[in-house]
């Protein structure tokens, strides 16, 4: 009987966790999260700091294999604050940002790990630089209308929600004075699926 029981166990963990990783899925939902936005410059004359931003918006995954390929789109606000001689200026863009991820995921009974790397192209829709009354004295940033940058990340999924961590390298050269700069920032994110197949 108890070989019985433990062979049954183990053809239904093997039945589960191979539909999990081999049949087709598609699954379509809603993220939100929080971000931490850097400038990654070589100029002395220019110090950075780190602030935190927001992302909101859809995602898509289709999966085979135990692979899957997920595209998204959402709204993201990057801020960045940058000191020159003690004056500070605080930087706000707002884009677009459209990743085109490539993956793989292991686990099964409702949980998971996933990785996942791939290209992000973004579109600024407002850029917006606080430079208060010291606006002579600091060199602004020209953050570009379309900018491009490569992620790396990792997820944990728990059942219907998904915990996403990603590191967003800068791509695309920035003007900033007389140099140049990327713009690099780590996200974390909370996805939920509205529809599965």
């Amino acid at each position: 009987m108890k070989k019985l029981i433990l062979t049954l166990t183990i053809i239904t963990s093997a039945f589960t966790f191979t539909s999990a990783q081999i049949l087709p899925s598609f699954q379509l939902g809603i993220k939100g999260g929080v971000n931490l936005s850097s400038l990654d410059h070589s100029s002395s004359a220019f110090s950075t700091g780190n602030r935190a931003g927001y992302l909101g918006g859809l995602w898509a995954r289709v999966g085979a294999l135990g692979f899957n390929f997920q595209p998204e789109l959402y709204v993201t606000a990057k801020n960045v604050t940058v000191t020159d001689g003690g004056t500070e200026v605080k930087a706000k863009f707002t884009s677009i940002d459209v990743p085109l991820l490539v993956g793989g995921k292991i686990g099964a009974f409702g949980l998971g790990a996933r990785f996942y790397t791939g290209p992000l192209v973004s579109f600024a829709i407002n850029k917006d630089q606080n430079f208060g009354s010291a606006a002579g004295k600091v060199t602004s940033l020209d953050y570009k209308d379309q900018n491009f940058a490569w992620v790396l990340g990792a997820g944990v999924d728990i059942r219907s929600i998904s915990v996403d961590l990603r590191y967003e390298a800068g791509i695309t050269k920035q003007t900033f004075g007389y140099s140049h700069t990327r713009v690099s920032l780590f996200n974390l994110s909370l996805a939920v699926p509205l529809l599965k197949l």
